[in-house]
């Protein structure tokens, strides 16, 4: 069986980059995202905003790698960032962000938080 992984050019380059942070950082936090993103499609995380709610805290950064969707409410004070959002999802987040401005804005992931 051949193994492949993802064929999104942009999510290539994402993996790439949260592995050499990894290095650099010596965080290996950066490294766990990667390797779930680097899963097929279907073995992708897949989280509802109800999950958010129930396993963050108040000013945590919640990070999803794969995509979020828009089942529940979220009430908590807290920045999501994931791979991929529904749009309903974007909606009702009022702080969500991409993983590559995770990685600039907080590259010693502190206070980050993953919800697979």
């Amino acid at each position: 069986m051949k193994i492949t992984g993802p064929s999104n050019p942009n999510l290539q380059s994402l993996i790439k980059e949260l592995k050499t942070l990894s290095i650099t950082n010596k965080v290996n936090l950066w490294k766990r995202v990667a390797t779930e993103l680097e899963k097929s499609t279907r073995n992708r995380r897949k989280v509802n905003i109800h999950q958010i709610q129930k396993h963050s805290n108040d000013g945590e950064t919640v990070l999803v790698p794969g995509k979020v969707l828009s089942m529940g409410t979220l009430t908590k004070q807290v920045k999501v960032a994931a791979w991929a959002f529904s749009e309903e999802a974007t909606k009702k987040i009022k702080d969500s962000t991409s993983i590559n401005q995770l990685m600039k804005d907080n590259p010693k992931g502190s206070k980050v938080r993953i919800i697979c």
